[in-house]
């Protein structure tokens, strides 16, 4: 690529070719003046593009001293020092392109914020940036949001969207400010509309803008975009499973800490009992089925905003049906009258499955299911009449299969194992243990 075809591409390109150069323009630094076949060539050439520096100069020419080079950089604008030429100026090339806001553009801007538009379309022309489109609201922000803003996008030029909601701040409407860059626009737009897009929203305002869109084709901010984008901003950041499993434990002992009550000399110990909800009809009913042996499978779980156990169902339930008895997402108390044979003998014994799949539910469900647990089991044991034979706490109901069951309810009695017996050392060797007598014995015998 030759240097025209590159500084073609350049949004901005500045120029300085003076005949005479004169004494402003210089450095006392920079020693005397070019003689004259050095001032009669081409000089300087300047290219911005945005972050880097492309800088093609003849040597007498100093960029921080020239008045005309000067003027392109604004007064708050953040120097940091670039070698030019083979000296570090202090410049910033993201602050040199400034466009002009039109005067009609900011007095429109200005009546919008008031709620007078729903759509405002911003393009850069004539390195100004001024008004393309506007649109008046007509009905909700919703409904008239894909009918005003897909007509007005070219897929050739990009352009800024200023898009008012219906939903208010303390400074008044809330906005969506969109960046438009298609893919098949010219390499030099994109540049020039990136580098512009902060001066646009400072000079909207950046309290009235709610959300901030980037897109390249329509269905990255039409009304389904939009939403996907909104829904994406409030999710949690993504996360490490080490992240994941750390902030798991910040919760818990966030909670644990809220559970702990205050342990002092003067105060006495306290432990919590449990929580005590009351069953509902339904529920009391199908328990009494079940101490009836009418039906084998209870199924309850906790109305959290009534403070209730409710019955969930009390279908019929084999042993292989267990495992698609148990929700994935959300606790459950299960109980299942377990029919077998053992020894010989039919037995028919009630099981109590606990069912807490993992973090996959709030921590408010888990303590309020583990604190209900043990006043259910007592109240169905004492009013119901129901021997719970045993008491089962899972996370996956895969777990239930007919030999975890039998081997839970039935647990596998091991012999006693005899201690290991040391043997004894050889006598042969070391002689035979002689017989100290004590210190009374051995005066009397003197």
């Amino acid at each position: 690529m030759t240097l025209s075809q590159l500084l073609e591409q350049c949004p901005v390109s500045y120029c300085h070719t003076p005949s005479e150069p004169r004494h402003t323009d210089r450095d006392p630094a920079a020693g005397p003046l070019p003689g004259p076949d050095q001032r009669r060539r081409p000089l300087h050439t300047l290219s911005f593009f945005g972050p880097s520096v492309l800088v093609v100069w003849s040597s007498g020419f100093n960029p921080t001293a020239s008045s005309s080079f000067r003027r392109r950089l604004p007064p708050s604008a953040t120097r940091r020092p670039v070698t030019l030429g083979g000296r570090k100026t202090q410049l910033d090339p993201a602050m040199f392109l400034a466009l002009v806001v039109t005067p009609e553009l900011r007095q429109f801007l200005a009546r919008a914020r008031g709620g007078a538009a729903r759509l405002i379309k911003v393009c850069i022309k004539d390195e100004q940036l001024v008004l393309g489109a506007y649109r008046e609201p007509q009905q909700e922000w919703d409904q008239d949001y894909d009918h005003f803003l897909l007509p007005l996008l070219d897929g050739q030029e990009p352009c800024y969207i200023l898009y008012r909601l219906d939903s208010q701040n303390a400074l008044g409407y809330e906005w969506i400010f969109i960046s438009w860059s298609p893919d098949q626009s010219p390499v030099k737009q994109k540049m020039l509309y990136a580098a512009t897009r902060a001066t646009v929203k400072k000079e909207f305002g950046g309290g009235h803008l709610k959300y901030e869109m980037f897109g390249t084709t329509e269905e990255d901010i039409c009304l389904q975009g939009y939403q996907h984008h909104v829904s994406s901003c409030s999710g949690p950041a993504p996360l490490t499973l080490a992240e994941q499993e750390l902030q798991r434990i910040k919760i818990t002992e966030g909670w644990v800490k809220q559970v702990k009550t205050e342990i002092s000399v003067e105060s006495k110990h306290q432990t919590l009992q449990g929580l005590a909800f009351p069953l509902q009809e339904s529920a009391k009913r199908s328990l009494h089925l079940l101490a009836q042996r009418r039906i084998n499978y209870v199924q309850l779980r906790l109305d959290v905003e009534k403070e209730t156990i409710e019955l969930v169902h009390s279908n019929p339930t084999e042993t292989r049906d267990l495992p698609r008895r148990v929700p994935k997402d959300t606790p459950r108390y299960h109980f299942f009258l377990y029919k077998h044979s053992h020894e010989g003998d039919y037995l028919e014994s009630v099981v109590f499955i606990y069912s807490m799949p993992g973090y996959s539910c709030s921590i408010k469900e888990r303590m309020l299911y583990s604190s209900c647990k043990s006043r259910l089991l007592e109240e169905v044991e004492r009013d119901y009449h129901l021997e719970i034979a045993k008491k089962l706490e899972i996370d996956d109901g895969d777990e239930l299969t007919e030999e975890f069951l039998y081997d839970e309810v039935h647990p596998k009695q091991y012999a006693h194992k005899q201690a290991f017996a040391k043997p004894r050392g050889p006598a042969g060797k070391r002689g035979h243990k002689r017989l100290i007598k004590g210190a009374g014995q051995a005066i009397q015998d003197s």
